[in-house]
């Protein structure tokens, strides 16, 4: 009862923590909130910017169902093999398909949220309007360019994929690849379009020293 009260006591004295402490953890951070868009930025802005985060954040909703299918594949897979020595012929090739697809169809929304990985030690104490210019030449250099490179190589290993009527080599099921690739370049697009957002992002934090929509 005495040890009882004593930790009670202890845990009254420590204080609440409000706000979750970001600064030990090597992700983007998301400054750009999900709220309202500052009343003094252009109309066309804010409404690109919201429009292009509600359907990153709806792609988000609908991809990441495709966990379920995942998890049902890789279960079926470890009893078959361990309590019927019946191992699948797909389950193998079916898993690499769904996590590709989860992983590239969600990465739009994944930048949306900022929680793609780097490593931000130092830019997480540089002033905003620093971290805006930052993003924006960024975006600008190399973001755009890297993905416009990547989505035109895309379209033509798809295409070839089609055409050739390519499939996989790794297991005597061999599936199609084109549906695994087509993801890729969906992929692509989707990160081309919040890109966009987040480039109106930054350039507004670069010019006013704020994120927009980030919650004060």
């Amino acid at each position: 009862m005495i040890r009882f009260i004593f930790l009670n006591k202890k845990r009254e004295q420590m204080p609440l923590r409000t706000k979750l402490d970001k600064s030990d953890e090597m992700i983007a951070e998301r400054r750009g909130g999900s709220g309202k868009m500052p009343a003094d930025m252009p109309s066309w802005m804010a409404k690109t910017i919201t429009s292009i985060d509600k359907f990153s954040r709806r792609v988000g909703s609908v991809v990441c169902w495709i966990l379920m299918p995942l998890i049902f594949a890789m279960t079926y897979e470890v009893i078959m093999r361990k309590f019927f020595l019946a191992p699948t012929i797909w389950a193998y090739d079916i898993s690499r398909f769904l996590y590709g697809a989860l992983f590239m169809l969600g990465a739009g929304y994944a930048l949306s949220k900022g929680v793609h990985i780097r490593a931000d030690f130092l830019y997480r104490n540089f002033k905003t309007k620093n971290q805006g210019l930052i993003d924006f030449w960024l975006y600008i250099l190399f973001y755009f360019p890297g993905l416009t490179v990547f989505l035109y190589m895309t379209i033509g290993y798809v295409g070839e994929s089609i055409q050739r009527g390519e499939r996989g080599m790794d297991t005597t099921w061999m599936p199609y690849m084109w549906p695994i690739k087509s993801c890729l370049l969906i992929g692509i697009v989707f990160l081309l379009i919040q890109g966009i957002a987040e480039l109106l992002k930054s350039y507004w934090a670069a010019k006013k020293g704020e994120w927009p929509g980030e919650t004060k």
